[in-house]
């Protein structure tokens, strides 16, 4: 008999599909704990909340473009969705997960970073992404709309927020045309305005 249990991070029928930014760091700690033993996700993940990269981007990576990169090091790339070009950069987290996954795996320098288990050198899909990334929401019982482009969204979200880059620094990490587009792409609670309309100028 087929059961229909319903994922809690599923967007009601109706609703926006638009995906959140993972905000809390405990919360991104929890995921971390939760997959670091698969370093192929673990990788995925810190590449992603660390880079600010579309994750269809990060799927076409070979294991040849990043091999030998140190701390500090960059791959050149061009988006696929604007044609731009950008930097894929190796901070102390990612070479850390990037490490351990080339050391565990040992793949071919032709094999695609983040390959498929299905076989055939095929990289995974952006779906597949969607599904980990809601999978270890639930997992951590974190609730709210998130997939693949919460990645992305994150690594916005933590620099505004914990290191307090502004939306204009933002903008052009994520090549959007303009500091508006960011801030709508990212998101602004209601809280947030309120927490600002508190602060006592004189």
């Amino acid at each position: 008999m087929k059961t229909n249990i319903r994922n809690p991070n599923h967007p009601k029928k109706g609703s926006k599909t638009s995906v959140e930014p993972i905000r809390s760091i405990s919360d991104l700690r929890s995921i971390t704990k939760l997959i670091q033993n698969s370093p192929r996700d673990h990788l995925l993940f810190t590449m992603g909340i660390n880079n600010g990269l579309r994750v269809g981007d990060l799927l076409k990576l070979k294991v040849k473009e990043v091999i030998g990169l140190k701390t500090g090091g960059f791959v050149r790339i061009i988006e696929e969705k604007t044609k731009k070009p950008n930097v894929l950069v190796i901070n102390k987290p990612v070479y850390k997960a990037l490490m351990s996954y080339l050391e565990k795996n040992s793949p071919k320098d032709s094999s695609y970073l983040f390959q498929s288990r299905k076989g055939q050198n095929r990289p995974l899909t952006i779906q597949a992404v969607n599904n980990l990334v809601k999978k270890w929401a639930k997992e951590i019982n974190l609730k709210g709309n998130f997939g693949a482009h919460s990645l992305r969204k994150t690594w916005g979200y933590q620099q505004r927020v914990h290191f307090g880059v502004g939306f204009e620094v933002i903008a052009k990490r994520f090549n959007h045309s303009n500091p508006a587009v960011t801030m709508r792409y990212l998101g602004i609670e209601d809280k947030e305005v309120t927490d600002v309309l508190m602060n006592e100028i004189s």
